[in-house]
């Protein structure tokens, strides 16, 4: 943490120290935790003020597509790129951040699916009383893929009944169903998982199964603070970043 801090005074410094500016940001959920501990640090060396708003990929693609301002966004899979070629994001700006995949958790002390071969996952479905995933309808990129995915592996029907769906973003997280007592299991982004108290990790979702997503920054076209969007942006791939990003269930870059 010490070197993160070191690394992001020497870019304030070699950016010449701007004045105190506030940096406008929309993040997707999965990357909350690891932004708000860099996020943190980068306010404290450089004077700036971070004012993140967290969510569901999709719908922060969206406010961007429809022309919200902001100074710098993080969106989970293609949605970054896409915007550069819709003219929303500067091209160039684009940076990968981190990656991370999708994987299972249940309560604290309580009995683990076996998810460890596509068959074992298979069966773990269909034999639980309830499984709680992010609800597609609300954008969140995890729900859309289930979605997917389910009707691929021919369960669609079969998982209808007993799939819990939570609203997505950060505080609508597919494990509280869990730790209510109302899902056996829950399956989002690791770091996701990791975000809710009381949830243990089964594990990853195994083989053809997973789904890995890269988590790329970029600067909106109507950002006011592009250099310091830009600062923020090198402080997060710093390497020295890498271990917050690894405590947090994520991978860096």
């Amino acid at each position: 943490m010490r070197r993160l801090a070191i690394a992001i005074v020497t870019l304030f410094i070699a950016a010449g120290g701007a004045q105190a500016a506030e940096i406008k940001a929309l993040i997707s959920t999965a990357m909350k935790a690891p932004f708000q501990e860099i996020a943190a640090q980068f306010e404290k060396a450089t004077g700036h003020k971070v004012i993140a708003t967290f969510g569901p990929t999709g719908p922060l693609t969206k406010r961007i597509a429809d022309g919200e301002a902001a100074d710098m966004v993080i969106l989970g899979g293609e949605n970054t790129a896409t915007l550069i070629k819709e003219g929303k994001i500067a091209a160039g700006s684009k940076a990968d951040v981190a990656r991370g995949m999708i994987g299972a958790g249940v309560a604290k002390g309580a009995p683990k699916p076996d998810i460890s071969s596509e068959a074992s996952f298979k069966a773990a479905l269909l034999s639980a009383k309830a499984v709680a995933v992010t609800d597609p309808a609300g954008g969140g990129s995890s729900g859309v893929y289930f979605s997917k995915l389910f009707e691929k592996m021919g369960l669609t029907e079969a998982l209808k009944p007993k799939l819990k769906l939570a609203a997505g973003g950060p505080n609508g997280y597919a494990a509280t169903f869990v730790i209510k007592g109302e899902a056996d299991f829950a399956m989002q982004p690791i770091p996701e998982l990791m975000a809710v108290p009381g949830i243990e990790i089964v594990g990853p979702l195994p083989g053809a199964f997973q789904n890995v997503t890269i988590y790329s920054a970029g600067i909106p076209t109507s950002a006011k603070e592009v250099e310091t969007a830009k600062a923020l942006i090198k402080a997060l791939t710093d390497p020295s970043a890498a271990a917050i990003y690894k405590s947090k269930g994520l991978e860096p870059g």
